[in-house]
């Protein structure tokens, strides 16, 4: 999948702060930023588009059960019998 680039302004010495204790815990600044996108596109777009860009971009989720098949509708259950519908029936 093609990657879009993100920028955003931050304190300067808050950003080598961050830097500097991402690396100490095996992490950086990107690698976290990219965690907290993935959550923020998760939790709020919609799961229908979130499968229709894994499917375009050839990366179906495997957490959805029965995917690519169409659930089967269950059989409509007849209406209970009206009496006042069956007396105009009649």
């Amino acid at each position: 999948m093609k990657k879009a680039v993100i920028t955003i302004n931050f304190d300067e010495e808050k950003t080598a702060a961050l830097k500097l204790y991402l690396e100490q815990k095996g992490s950086s600044v990107e690698k976290e930023l990219a965690k907290s996108l993935e959550t923020l596109f998760t939790k709020s777009v919609p799961a229908g588009v979130r499968e229709f860009i894994a499917l375009r971009s050839g990366n179906g989720s495997e957490g959805s059960a029965g995917k690519g098949k169409k659930k089967q509708r269950e059989p409509e259950k007849p209406a209970a019998a009206n009496p006042v519908t069956e007396e105009i029936r009649s």
